[in-house]
């Protein structure tokens, strides 16, 4: 009775409050950030606005480079919750506690429910995770429908194709990866699935992937909106399909390359803090190492990890939120790992200290990162004014080192619980001290409270060079932009003369309507576009600034 409950405990606490407290109540902790939570939030809001939900636009112009899936989902949160960064990042945050959910599945199925448990609290507490879950992008929301896809395919082959409802699953949760992020919400789950089959010299199971009623699924699912879009944009399946998607991944017209070994660091910083307990995880488990997986799990994960890691690997264009899919199956392998350390440490002495100097290394990291900014030029922070955002995390740090061994020597368990407990306190503890050094940089919050105390009413604000999706968003204005066009060229080239020459300006047209006699208020980014406006506007008056942004009045003589 006692372990049920406790059981039970280790559920409310792993599956439901501490991801309930990650991913959705700190969620209004930053405000959004430059430029994809800007520009999504934008997106949603306009959706809203216009009542034109099958062609998305950011700043008044057709947008084609995304499916609209993660828009319909937020501008259904912003009419609910209203328009804020909480309704913006809810459907990642809940998307990032799917995938929390579907690890603790995994884990289950595989081996019970204590190592999906510790699965899920991996997952939940991991570095990357925590990162990218908290964010309004496509790719928390793309890793849980193509984790759900995978998983449903393995779960169709492994009964032997006796539930057909998971094959139907795979196309249903492939058809909405699809209108997350492109065509690769569908090819990651077959692809993986059918390497799987190939391993395992399944030759013929396939062919079993092929299904008329999940083809069907699909087509229902995703076709109604890829005929409507192409139907009100004739060009949309060449930009789609061949610019936004080939085109990305084999070139770099987008300037993303990277080298090779790109995601390799960020595959050993996102597992932290678990990387550095898998020491003295590895020496607790001794040469039983290679009977704690069965073949089929240990293939099955490597195969879905190793792919998806692969394939950004050898692309042109990398971001680090690309390879998030492969963390739900890196979590069961951590997860039960520690569960079977934990055990063994239980019944036997606990390792030595010098296996635990990892620990002890990673918590000097952490540390020395968050005293960073003390020593950094710019975005300086005064000690005195910093150590009291830091005290917490640090203290934290300093727990972790000791504190779960203690337990664990104690009462012969805990070690593992107590370990997710500081390290989940951690993240939520560094999300004040990163809000408090990244704000001034990456958001458009600072400016737009500045927007709303000194630009007159009425009067319009321009962007110079630059292009703040949160402007925006934030103060529901369509700024016009000088020189700073980027992904928005498709869609300004379908504008109207009229339309293009007040919203999307030249320099020399910027310059001729302030020389024409026109009083005009701008934001910029750079202190050096300040210095150049002056030569044009010597009147120029800068009415704010935090020494990343300025509020400037280009005033007549």
């Amino acid at each position: 009775m006692m372990l049920k409950r406790e059981e039970t405990g280790l559920k409310i606490l792993m599956l439901f409050l501490i991801p309930l407290l990650l991913y959705v109540v700190t969620l209004p902790v930053m405000p959004l950030m430059e430029p994809d939570e800007g520009r999504y939030s934008a997106i949603s809001s306009e959706m809203n606005a216009s009542g034109d939900y099958i062609t998305p636009h950011l700043k008044g112009v057709i947008y084609l480079e995304k499916p609209p899936l993660c828009s319909w989902a937020t501008a259904l949160s912003f009419k609910m919750c209203g328009e804020n960064a909480f309704s913006s990042r809810l459907f990642a945050g809940l998307c990032a506690w799917g995938c929390i959910l579907l690890a603790y599945g995994m884990g289950t199925y595989f081996h019970d429910q204590k190592s999906g448990l510790y699965a899920a609290a991996v997952l939940s507490a991991s570095v990357y995770h925590f990162a990218i879950g908290r964010l309004h992008i496509l790719d928390m929301p793309l890793a849980f429908f193509v984790s759900l896809a995978t998983w449903s395919g393995f779960r169709y082959f492994s009964h032997n194709q006796q539930h057909i409802r998971w094959i139907y699953l795979l196309y249903l949760a492939s058809a909405l990866a699809f209108l997350t992020k492109g065509l690769i919400g569908i090819v990651f789950p077959f692809a993986i699935v059918f390497l799987w089959l190939m391993f395992q010299k399944r030759w013929r199971d396939t062919l079993r992937l092929f299904s008329p009623v999940g083809i069907l699924i699909l087509l229902t699912v995703a076709g109604p909106w890829l005929i409507l879009v192409q139907k009100a944009n004739p060009d949309f399946f060449w930009f789609f399909f061949v610019q936004e998607h080939f085109l990305r991944y084999a070139t770099t017209m987008h300037e993303r390359y990277k080298p090779f070994y790109f995601f390799i660091p960020i595959l050993i910083a996102g597992t932290m803090p678990w990387l550095a307990f898998l020491f003295p995880a590895f020496k607790g488990i001794g040469k039983k190492l290679g009977d704690v997986f069965s073949k089929e799990e240990a293939l099955f994960l490597l195969t879905w990890a190793g792919l998806i890691f692969l394939f950004f690997s050898a692309s042109s264009s990398k971001l680090v939120p690309y390879i998030a899919p492969l963390f739900p199956p890196l979590a069961v392998f951590l997860g039960h790992i520690f569960r079977t350390y934990e055990e063994a440490s239980g019944r036997a002495t606990v390792v030595g200290v010098g296996t635990h100097l990892p620990i002890l290394l990673q918590s000097l990291i952490f540390i020395i990162g968050l005293f960073l900014p003390v020593f950094l030029r710019h975005n300086h922070v005064p000690l005195q004014q910093w150590w009291p955002w830091v005290i917490i995390p640090v203290a934290l740090q300093i727990l972790i080192i000791f504190l779960p061994e203690i337990i664990q020597r104690r009462w012969g368990k805990g070690w593992f619980c107590t370990s997710y407990l500081i390290a989940s306190l951690f993240l939520v503890a560094l999300l004040f001290p990163v809000a408090h050094i990244v704000t001034p940089d990456r958001s458009a919050y600072p400016l737009v409270q500045a927007v709303r105390e000194r630009l007159p009413a009425g009067r319009e604000l321009y962007q110079y060079k630059m292009c703040l999706y949160g402007i925006d968003f934030y103060t529901q204005m369509r700024t016009p932009i000088v020189d700073r066009f980027g992904e928005l060229r498709f869609g300004i080239s379908k504008l109207s003369p009229e339309e293009k020459a007040r919203y999307f300006l030249t320099t020399p047209e910027f310059m001729a309507l302030y020389r024409s006699g026109k009083d005009i208020y701008c934001a910029t980014d750079d202190r050096d576009k300040v210095d150049l406006l002056r030569k044009e506007a010597p009147h120029l008056e800068i009415l704010w600034e935090n020494d990343r942004y300025y509020l400037l009045h280009l005033k007549q003589a």
